[in-house]
């Protein structure tokens, strides 16, 4: 049987993983460009389920770029705080976040308030424990992003 040969502690600590492929202005583009397009899926999503396959009216637009330019100002805004954040925290915004979006797309189906608060509140737990996991194991114990 082959064995690979073991390696020098020192050679193995200077090598880093490049696991970021991706250029700096790539980044840049994209931190612009990803709110505005899930801005604008959101927002088609929440006029398509609002005229439930009917005509397009001038109010449903209106509803479908509102929601949308409203989704994106509170992605931002939440991406660009909950980086400072500890693990639970940052959980929790993050879910906080993605339940009152889903909470509200659920609603303009037509479904009660009380039964698209419930969905709203089942996905943000379901998206608290699936983030806090995330990043409980992405972190050292002073709650620094590990590199």
């Amino acid at each position: 049987m082959a064995h690979a040969a073991p390696a020098s502690r020192r050679r193995m600590a200077s090598r880093r993983p490049a696991t970021d492929i991706l250029s700096p202005r790539a980044h840049r583009v994209a931190s612009v460009a990803v709110p505005i397009v899930l801005g604008l899926v959101y927002g088609y999503w929440v006029a398509a389920d609002r005229r439930a396959g009917g005509e397009i009216t001038g109010w449903n637009l209106l509803l479908g770029f509102v929601s949308a330019a409203v989704f994106m100002l509170l992605f931002v805004a939440v991406r660009a705080v909950s980086g400072q954040m500890r693990r639970e925290m940052h959980a929790i915004l993050w879910a906080a976040f993605t339940g009152c979006a889903l909470g509200f797309l659920y609603s303009q189906t037509g479904h009660s308030v009380v039964r698209s608060s419930l969905m709203g509140v089942v996905f943000g737990a379901v998206c608290f424990v699936v983030l806090f996991y995330r990043y409980y194991t992405h972190e050292d114990a002073e709650g620094r992003r590990a590199s």
